[in-house]
């Protein structure tokens, strides 16, 4: 049973951040150790609900009254066994996912404050990791071969899905390392890159073989690929980001997308940490700089940024600006700035809520701007950008259509030296893979499945992002984990794999 009055007793807490002025000085990650008894003290206040709301904003399914009442009861080690029951990389969903299980608990109810299930979830992960992650034992070898293009969550949690059947699994990456974009698009003040290895040791040792710098398509075939293997996975994310081209000035130097800040900076990370160029990750990390494969410097140290978006990408860019040693920060937002609270009329619990978040780099500096749009990035004579020129606006849907109005006489300049794109991504990158295996990019740039998770060709499966577009990270592993299920009844296994999703399954929404 659990405490009946947990929640009556405890108010919810987080860890206390490390302090601005440390963190900035280094990339490590921002919250420390939350310490054993805030965490049993949290997962104290769970109620272990008769109908666990929880349950349906996580597609993964996780249990997580479940193991809230066992870390409750301080059994970690039956925790462990029950989070990894669900979810393959706990320790990324609980430091990456927003947690729409939260906005679904029922303390969450009339403006209540729901557990912290994600800081929970991110301990137990973190606890097993100190006690080491233990491969499972590999089953009797199925004699099939599965191919897994793209190495990020999705991919990583079909390989491990798969390899875990007895099945030989082998993850093609087109980059130098394996993660996608946790390896080179999240920041180690996020999450730091150990965190990855460690389950990497893991997976190699059951069975998953990895092969980096491959370009399917282009390095290798597709038809070579579907020679080599019995089945093939496409998980190689919605990497094409949205651009403005029609924004006057879009060409100046000093405008990039978002992406190739976040990547650029990264690997200079990676480099500094593995005792390359630059400094170590707990050193000085405004030492670390950026530059593109080109050689072009994308740093904003000692510069003027501007970054346009609000969601968590260009939060992401604010942080590695911080670290950088920008000169001021202005993050843009095309809409209204949110209420603080749910607004019941408009998102009724246990729906995703339109609310204000506030992310730990928006702490750190810099001044966000709601209901503004970009008119024009200004040239200083030469071709590089000194400004953007703003204007206050309005946005409504119309027709199911956004329409939005400049506000006259609004217009205003913010200074310049670099301009981030973080306006979202338009799906799957237009590349020869797709053309070979046969497959088309839908309206939204992603590709179709079929209920079997199969794509147009036979034996080509699809999942994550390259499947539903730029999402949650707990969705790509939940596809992940639903397409492997898929390719192992596709390849004849006697018994069924957890499918948390179906292709079409959609996040908890008001109808």
């Amino acid at each position: 049973m659990p405490d009946p009055n947990g929640f009556l007793r405890y108010d919810r807490r987080l860890p206390a951040r490390r302090p601005v002025p440390v963190r900035i000085s280094d990339w490590r990650e921002v919250y420390p150790p939350a310490g054993e008894e805030l965490v049993r003290e949290q997962a104290t206040r769970c109620m272990d609900c008769g109908i666990p709301f929880c349950h349906d904003g996580c597609p993964l399914g996780n249990r997580i009254p479940d193991w809230n009442d066992l870390v409750r009861t301080g059994n970690w080690d039956a925790a462990v066994e029950s989070l990894h029951a669900t979810n393959n990389f706990p320790e990324f969903t609980g430091r990456l996912c927003p947690a729409p299980c939260e906005a679904a608990c029922v303390l969450g109810i009339a403006g209540g404050q729901p557990v912290t299930i994600k800081q929970v979830e991110v301990e137990i992960a973190d606890a097993a990791a100190a006690r080491g992650l233990t491969p499972r034992p590999v089953p009797a070898p199925s004699g099939r071969s599965v191919a897994v293009v793209g190495s990020g969550p999705a991919g990583l949690a079909a390989a491990q899905q798969l390899a875990r059947a007895g099945h030989a699994v082998t993850v093609y990456e087109r980059d130098d390392a394996i993660g996608g974009l946790l390896r080179y698009g999240i920041p180690d003040f996020k999450l730091e890159k150990r965190h990855i290895d460690a389950r990497l040791a893991q997976l190699t040792a059951e069975g998953v073989r990895f092969r980096t710098g491959v370009n399917v398509g282009v390095d290798v075939t597709a038809e070579q690929l579907r020679a080599e293997h019995d089945a093939v996975l496409l998980a190689a994310g919605a990497l094409q980001g949205r651009d403005t081209p029609e924004t006057p000035g879009r060409a100046l130097r000093g405008v990039h997308q978002a992406m190739a800040h976040l990547v650029a900076a990264n690997r200079a990370v990676a480099t500094a940490t593995d005792g390359g160029p630059g400094v170590a990750v707990t050193g000085e990390g405004r030492a670390a700089r950026a530059v593109l494969p080109d050689g072009t410097p994308i740093d904003a140290a000692g510069k003027h940024v501007v970054i346009i978006g609000g969601g968590d990408t260009a939060a992401d860019c604010l942080g590695v600006a911080h670290r950088q040693g920008a000169a001021g920060v202005h993050q843009l937002d095309l809409y209204p700035q949110p209420p603080q609270e749910r607004d019941e009329a408009r998102d009724p619990w246990p729906t995703w809520p339109w609310v204000l978040r506030s992310y730990p780099a928006h702490e750190e500096g810099g001044e966000r701007v709601f209901a503004v749009a970009v008119q024009e990035f200004v040239d200083d004579g030469t071709g590089q950008v000194r400004a953007v020129r703003i204007a206050e606006v309005t946005v409504e849907k119309r027709d199911g259509r956004r329409v939005v109005t400049v506000v006259p006489g609004s217009e205003r300049e913010l200074p310049a030296d670099l301009v981030l794109l973080a306006i979202g991504f338009e799906g799957t990158e237009q590349q020869p893979l797709l053309e070979q295996f046969g497959v088309t990019r839908n309206p939204r740039g992603a590709i179709d499945a079929r209920d079997d998770w199969q794509t147009a060709a036979d034996g080509v499966f699809v999942a994550g992002d390259m499947h539903r577009g730029a999402s949650l990270i707990v969705w790509a592993i939940a596809e992940g984990r639903a397409a492997a299920a898929a390719i192992h009844g596709y390849l004849g296994g006697a018994t069924a794999l957890p499918a948390p999703v179906g292709p079409a399954a959609q996040p908890l929404a008001a109808r």
